[in-house]
């Protein structure tokens, strides 16, 4: 089940609100949101709610026996390996054991087969939720969870389980146990999730439709120079679009039953550095591997050399988080290099012309998407090659270039909206004209209106298109 589903929409969200509200004390509405979350986390595979629950159960005992022990104490730290056994472990096997597998056979020219494990959806977010939430236990900055099913439903809310944001227990455990959501949350949360969702009906499954109309696997070889330009961009479109509208509608869910979520992304294509890019593009993801595994290296503190090698281990597992598959490390390692000249040097050249810098930016993300799309290392060669017309290919042709037209508003809308500039708009109208009675009703009606608008509009656009995929789903 996916947000952007009809389903969903009309029958899965209301129904779990209603049911929500009509429950009156806390204990009660998380008794809702569990039941609701684990029927969400099962309807797509019902079988590995088992491994969730193991997981979530292994963790809530495991740091009950943490904070039994004395801080740090070699029991302790115990603790903290059986944790790493049972979460990496897991993960290890479901996502990355065939991998594993058949680069052992490529090694040694045995063929030792494959596994044909289905990858449980969001597994490599709720373990990293659960694993940011016994480390934290184990270092005093949260006190153990006594009751299971809180735990339990602080790694199965199905507004962030399956595609994120990653969520740290210490944000919202006082949530999960005492909230409640004002007049003015509720709003927020509805406004919020109704511009989620038509970036991603509207928006990015429209980008998702010209990247693959571009950048179809039978075609790389004999598309135009052009088409694979556009398609890279459409892809990189797409993917920003994809992943923030599911953030913003999960952060908007949240908001609707007084739970609030950080942020996860900030307008990162407006960046002027790649080190501030991975600062503005899925910061719990950022974050998590800064304060769990960077920093626990030694950061920055043991001189510039351990630096650079926690920055490459670092980045070797962002790109491996991502996917069982050496493009992605290749991408992990592709952003490392750029983060190590703008450390060494280029940070200081870069920070003396804005316009360069962002242009720097753009160029290194936009080719980086490249690595992140394509598996097959044949295929980033052929579309290397491709976009500057040495495949034997032309620039552009007659297929080419009307399609180009047809779909280019929606392109440079997209751009846009990839930008601050609307929001920038609307608050500079806000606060210019919110001294003004009658504008102040505009803007209250528009609250109301334009969430509406954006329901009906993003209703439309899945009724009429089969496409509609999450991308974050595979990771």
């Amino acid at each position: 089940m996916v947000f952007s589903s009809l389903f969903f929409l009309y029958l899965f969200l209301p129904l779990n609100l209603v049911v929500y509200y009509f429950a009156k004390t806390t204990k009660a509405r998380n008794i809702v949101m569990l039941i609701f979350s684990l029927v969400f986390y099962a309807w797509g595979e019902p079988v590995y709610v088992l491994l969730l629950l193991f997981m979530a159960l292994s963790d809530w005992l495991i740091s009950l026996f943490i904070e039994k022990q004395q801080p740090h104490s070699k029991m302790a730290k115990l603790g903290l390996v059986m944790m790493g056994v049972v979460n990496l472990g897991l993960l290890g096997f479901f996502k990355y054991a065939s991998f594993v597998l058949e680069n052992i056979g490529l090694v040694t020219g045995h063929n030792l087969g494959t596994l044909n494990i289905i990858l449980p959806i969001g597994i490599s977010f709720y373990t990293f939720q659960l694993i940011s939430y016994v480390v934290d236990v184990y270092r005093g900055d949260v006190p153990a969870q006594k009751n299971f099913a809180t735990l339990l439903l602080y790694v199965s809310l199905f507004h962030q389980c399956i595609a994120g944001p990653i969520v740290r227990y210490s944000d919202i455990c006082a949530e999960l146990e005492n909230r409640r959501a004002t007049a003015q949350d509720v709003a927020d949360g509805i406004w919020r999730f109704c511009f989620g969702l038509a970036k991603k009906a509207i928006l990015a499954n429209a980008m998702g439709s010209i990247a693959d109309e571009f950048l179809k696997g039978e075609n790389l070889g004999s598309n135009t120079a052009l088409a694979l330009w556009v398609g890279v961009l459409a892809y990189s479109l797409q993917i920003y679009l994809d992943f923030s509208a599911y953030s913003d509608m999960a952060i908007g869910m949240g908001r609707m039953i007084g739970i609030h979520y950080r942020e996860n992304f900030d307008y990162p294509y407006i960046s002027r550095s790649v080190t501030e890019f991975w600062r503005r593009w899925h910061i719990s993801l950022g974050s998590f591997f800064r304060d769990y595994v960077y920093i626990p290296l030694g950061g920055n503190r043991k001189g510039r050399v351990r630096t650079y090698i926690n920055l490459f281990i670092v980045w070797a597992l962002t790109g491996l988080w991502h996917g069982a598959s050496w493009n992605f490390v290749l991408w992990g390692l592709y952003f490392f290099v750029f983060i190590f000249f703008e450390k060494l040097f280029l940070s200081k050249l870069l920070s003396k012309d804005r316009i360069v810098s962002h242009i720097y930016l753009v160029i290194i993300v936009y080719f980086g998407w490249i690595l992140f799309r394509f598996e097959n290392m044949g295929d980033i060669v052929t579309v290397l090659r491709g976009m500057f017309a040495l495949n034997g290919n032309t620039f552009t042709n007659f297929e080419t270039t009307t399609f180009l037209k047809s779909n280019l508003f929606i392109l440079l809308f997209c751009i846009v909206v990839s930008t601050p500039i609307v929001r920038k708009i609307g608050n500079l109208v806000r606060y210019t004209y919110m001294n003004n009675p009658i504008a102040r009703v505009i803007y209250s009606a528009g609250r109301v209106v334009i969430p509406l608008i954006l329901l009906l509009l993003s209703t439309a656009a899945l009724v009429g298109d089969s496409y509609n995929p999450f991308l974050y789903f595979q990771f």
